[in-house]
């Protein structure tokens, strides 16, 4: 018997965009243990990316529950859903939601303005936090002094790729989704990236939950989803 508690648990959800008449997601059930590392795989248009921001609490289902870190996201109203995704949930969007304006340390900086739990876990100092966020940037391959003069902008894309990693790792959240995080980087550096956020999870308990089209990767993983078959919504 299995007696490994859940980081995720899915059960009957059904998720229906407001504006269609067919459901996008229905999925029977899902278990994501801690401190494990689970790929979701599938075609364009499967519902991956959907199913990560329903797991974020940034959508809500049509019917059924979706426990995260034992929260049953839908009871919580929009202020508590936020409050609980930026104390426990790391985001690597596809599109990384970097602020143009500000430099690479100050946007791995953000999540420590907003919950005051990762600004404890990440050091609890101005000067800690900084450390930490440099600690972050070069183990993903970036050195701070080389590029803080620039806003994030100017970076390229695998360089803003690293830095939406580094801050989505930042303060030890308890869960990490990450949205296509190798798809910038070239095939021999993606092992090496995804390597060493598996390291991070790993050191920290941090459970990782990653979309991604690159079955060479697979490998890396505890256990792999294919969601056009978990996903009911896609049987005709």
């Amino acid at each position: 018997m299995n007696c490994k508690k859940n980081a995720v648990l899915v059960r009957n959800l059904e998720f229906t965009w407001p504006a269609s008449t067919f459901s996008t997601l229905k999925i029977a059930e899902l278990n994501v243990p801690e401190n494990s590392k689970t790929l979701i795989q599938g075609p364009s248009g499967s519902g991956k990316t959907t199913l990560l921001s329903l797991l974020a609490g940034i959508l809500l289902p049509t019917s059924g529950e979706i426990i995260v870190l034992s929260e049953d996201l839908a009871t919580l109203n929009s202020k508590k859903r936020d409050a609980f995704r930026v104390d426990h949930i790391g985001f690597l969007f596809q599109q990384f939601n970097l602020i143009p304006y500000l430099n690479l340390v100050e946007n791995v900086l953000l999540p420590c303005r907003f919950s005051k739990l990762r600004y404890q876990n990440a050091g609890n100092t101005e000067s800690g936090l900084r450390d930490e966020a440099c600690r972050l940037l070069k183990l993903l391959g970036l050195e701070p002094e080389k590029f803080s003069h620039l806003a994030t902008q100017k970076l390229s894309v695998g360089q803003q790729q690293r830095v939406a990693a580094a801050r989505a790792l930042l303060g030890n959240p308890k869960l990490i989704l990450a949205d296509e995080p190798t798809s910038a980087l070239d095939p021999e550096n993606r092992f090496a990236f995804l390597e060493l956020i598996s390291k991070e999870c790993s050191i920290n308990k941090t459970t990782l939950i990653m979309v991604s089209h690159d079955n060479f990767l697979s490998a890396q993983f505890d256990q792999v989803i294919d969601l056009s078959v978990l996903n009911q919504a896609n049987r005709f």
